[in-house]
């Protein structure tokens, strides 16, 4: 009877604790895989480094957010933000278990930017790591007046860890690393300096750093804690394994025209080569990113002398025509189009002749209007000229690209006017001259 009496308190106590243990906080918990794989194998590893610990979750604000996100409305958008991430989220999560570092940061795309690509922050950041362009130089990526890497899932990708590994070596800590990707190292380190305290859970119920980044890393752990746990939460995304390589191309093409001669979805094409910022590649040296499945058909067109895969405007030369003008209409840098006709130049353009522009997008004929009979071109790169124009005042992370955007004019154009260089750095307070279209 004794030993029934105990068996029976050993049961009750083992079901207790199973009840209690599916309520409280989980530790060092494996992230949700998005390729599916055998059950056995999906969680048969615990990362030791893994920021999910017990002092994480406990945190109210960890809390706030594990629930939010595991809402009913949470997982909807959780859901479709993890669908549109399924063509990225291997190759991050390769990165980062090659580098060693806390599975959570395959997330922090989720938070950055939703795994939109082509996301663009209110003060300039772009892609999915939100890169600014004064970040980028030490991390092998460069934007052009054709090309904006830090929309590259790759190069972003690899740059954003690196970036995280070089903050976290002066820190050594991930928290207050994610603070500072967040906030910037600066004003962490100022912040550790001016308290004399170097924990971030201790600087952020203090209210010492800024509200955003206070709520940064939570998000970050909650979102991660939810998707490592699918089936507590309902979270389920099925995603078949995506496998992509990558093609040297030799000469430019347009990703539209490819798609049409193919059959493969355009959408697709861009969302591999975002960083692309007309759908056109570069002339030389481009990695263009292909489903591996579409790969021999993708090769079979490109060896095809016969189909151009860029579509170009031919511009009959007019009087009062120079080159600025033409990249004005055309939306063409002008090196593109010294590129594509060689030896062309404001000082020898001939009324009647051909110029070949690449199309990067559409646009009406240029109007025939009345123009002067004078015979000299227009300086390109003085600030007094008579071309009609308005005035903007540059803000903090504005670019010659996101103003050329705005304005709907070429970026090359906006910095001739200026006198600038199409790289140089544009800083707050300064007053920029627009010409108007």
């Amino acid at each position: 009877m004794c030993r029934i009496n105990n068996v029976l308190i050993l049961f009750l106590l083992i079901s207790v604790n199973t009840i209690w243990a599916e309520d409280r906080p989980m530790r060092n918990v494996v992230p949700f895989h998005m390729t599916f794989t055998e059950p056995s194998t999906q969680h048969s590893a615990i990362h030791t480094n893994s920021l999910l610990t017990e002092r994480a979750l406990e945190q109210p604000l960890t809390q706030h957010y594990i629930a939010h996100y595991s809402s009913p409305r949470g997982i909807i958008n959780l859901t479709a933000i993890l669908e549109r991430g399924s063509i990225y989220l291997p190759f991050i999560r390769d990165e980062v278990t090659k580098r060693g570092l806390p599975p959570e940061l395959v997330y922090l795309p989720i938070i950055e930017s939703g795994f939109q690509i082509t996301a663009r922050s209110r003060s300039g950041a772009m892609g999915l790591w939100q890169f600014m362009m004064n970040s980028i130089s030490p991390y092998n990526m460069k934007v052009t007046d054709i090309i904006d890497e830090r929309r590259d899932f790759i190069k972003s990708t690899r740059g954003a860890l690196q970036k995280l590994e070089d903050e976290y070596k002066r820190l050594e800590c991930w928290e207050l690393t994610l603070a500072a990707y967040n906030s910037g190292m600066g004003s962490v380190t100022r912040t550790i300096q001016r308290t004399g305290v170097n924990d971030y859970w201790e600087l952020s119920s203090s209210n010492e750093l800024r509200q955003e980044t206070i709520n940064f890393v939570p998000r970050l752990l909650a979102v991660s804690y939810v998707i490592s746990q699918p089936r507590r939460f309902g979270l389920f995304v099925w995603q078949k394994k995506f496998d992509w390589t990558t093609i040297p191309l030799r000469r430019q093409i347009s990703i539209d025209v490819l798609a049409d001669e193919t059959g493969i979805d355009r959408n697709l094409l861009r969302r591999l080569n975002a960083e692309l910022t007309y759908g056109i590649t570069p002339a030389d040296n481009y990695l263009l990113k292909v489903p591996e499945a579409h790969l021999d058909k993708i090769n079979a067109v490109l060896e095809r002398t016969d189909i151009k895969l860029l579509r170009y405007y031919y511009h009959v030369v007019r009087q009062g025509d120079t080159l600025w003008s033409m990249s004005r209409h055309y939306g063409t840098a002008i090196n593109m189009i010294e590129q594509h006709n060689p030896g062309i130049s404001n000082r020898y353009l001939r009324i009647g002749e051909t110029v070949v522009i690449p199309a990067f997008t559409d646009v009406p004929p240029p109007a025939r209007t009345a123009v002067t009979q004078s015979t000299s071109a227009p300086a390109r790169n003085t600030g007094n000229t008579s071309t009609a124009s308005r005035t903007h005042v540059v803000q903090r992370g504005e670019t010659f690209w996101s103003l050329g955007r705005r304005y709907g004019i070429t970026p090359q154009a906006l910095a001739e006017a200026n006198g600038m260089q199409i790289n140089d750095i544009l800083h707050a307070g300064r007053t920029l001259r627009v010409p108007i279209n």
